[in-house]
């Protein structure tokens, strides 16, 4: 069975995006710094990216307007405006669960869940592994990673690596 995994970077005080919803915060201590914080090593082991509409169009429209960053990958919009599929991107308006539970029982590689927040709560109880890049700073305030009064869930940390100055830890459900 695949497994599904959260990979994404958060600040130290646990928010994904700022008040805005802005991610141009992201990196470490050095800004000249060229690494990758393990991202290829990671990626090599998915095949299929679950997204929000917002990501979407985050990743579509600021981050990477010219080129998309997921090529080879099957990708998975959750949206309820619903546009045309491209062979790597399919809208999907559904339960992201069972869209997960049924991509489980398919062959392939790990499933990334990439974001967004509301797409990550909705998700939570699928996840395998937590793989988090907790990066240096405290933005005070924004989006944050996980939901306050969500129910408990204990993990048991697999790794732990630091890269200029971000901290790299890979959680497993226990």
């Amino acid at each position: 069975m695949r497994k599904v995994v959260l990979y994404i970077s958060l600040s130290l005080d646990g928010y994904i995006a700022d008040v805005g919803g802005d991610v141009g915060w992201l990196g470490g201590q050095d800004p000249d710094y060229t690494g990758d914080y393990g991202y290829e090593a990671f990626i090599c082991t998915a095949d299929t990216v679950l997204m929000g509409a917002r990501t979407y169009r985050q990743v579509t429209e600021e981050l990477s307007p010219d080129c998309w960053p997921y090529q080879g990958l099957e990708t998975y919009i959750l949206t309820h405006r619903p546009e045309p599929d491209t062979p790597e991107r399919r809208f999907v308006d559904g339960s992201p669960t069972e869209l997960l539970r049924r991509l489980r029982q398919e062959e392939g590689g790990n499933i990334w869940i990439c974001g967004g927040a509301d797409l990550i709560r909705q998700c939570m109880g699928e996840i395998d592994e937590f793989h988090l890049s907790i990066m240096p700073i405290l933005l005070g305030n924004g989006t944050p990673l996980f939901p306050e009064g969500g129910p408990p869930l204990t993990l048991r940390l697999t790794d732990l690596r630091q890269e200029n100055g971000v901290i790299d830890c890979v959680y497993q459900r226990r």
